[in-house]
């Protein structure tokens, strides 16, 4: 058991096969394109450093582990397995590809419905549909992601409306190219966004009473993405 104390939150991103969610990933852990792509097979894990609050008295280093989950079909009947412990959403979808968004639905119910179905029948079976009002009551942060405006011509960019699953959840929502690290460059809205997103997810996981805890950045232990990587083989 590794003795490095870390605070850390996992942030789960779904979405159809091929829409892109690797690509997501790796833009916002390595703040540049992926050169090579690949499917991803059951799921893969990603770390990014974050400072919650930061500029703020409140500032906290923290880890968001994302876990780019497999959207092959093939995977339905297990890919549940990664969805403990959650404790945030990116949804994401092709804006080239309607389907795609409306899958989301399917995507957010699968997750929503993993702690009466694992390990049941039911979910071996199928999901039931997604269901707005079954949101109700559910803390979990969401964030919706279109991908591939690149694809779009202008036209279609500008006529870009608010994805509907995002008013339902209450979401914030961004639409970016994962191939142009400006998307997501500090101070644009998209960066603010995601930065805000990442806040919210850690603010529900430590500090769901109390918001105005101190922690002195000097006082706190830094260790890079590479070794906390490491702490995941040893624990």
């Amino acid at each position: 058991m590794s003795s490095i104390d870390i605070e850390k939150v996992k942030i789960l991103v779904v979405g159809d096969s091929g829409v892109g969610k690797s690509s997501l990933v790796h833009l916002i852990c390595h703040g540049q394109p992926i050169l090579n792509t690949s499917y991803t097979i059951g799921a893969s894990l990603d770390v990014k450093i974050h400072e919650y609050k930061e500029g703020t008295p409140s500032q906290k280093t923290c880890f968001v582990e994302f876990w780019d989950i497999g959207g092959s079909v093939n995977h339905a009947n297990s890919r549940h397995i990664f969805y403990a412990s959650l404790n945030g959403i990116i949804l994401v979808h092709d804006l080239t590809n309607r389907k795609s968004h409306t899958n989301l639905g399917k995507w957010l119910s699968e997750i929503l419905q993993r702690d009466q179905n694992i390990g049941s029948e039911r979910h071996r079976t199928s999901v039931s549909e997604y269901d707005p009002e079954q949101f109700a009551g559910h803390h979990t942060p969401i964030l919706v992601v279109g991908v591939k405006r690149d694809q779009l011509d202008s036209q279609r960019q500008t006529k870009l409306q608010s994805s509907s699953i995002a008013e339902e959840c209450g979401a914030d929502e961004i639409n970016l190219n994962c191939t142009d690290a400006k998307h997501l460059a500090p101070g644009t809205t998209n960066a603010v966004k995601l930065s805000r997103f990442f806040d919210k997810v850690i603010e529900r996981r430590y500090f769901p009473r109390d918001t105005s805890q101190t922690t002195s950045t000097q006082e706190r232990r830094r260790i890079s993405t590479s070794q906390y990587m490491k702490t995941l083989h040893t624990d």
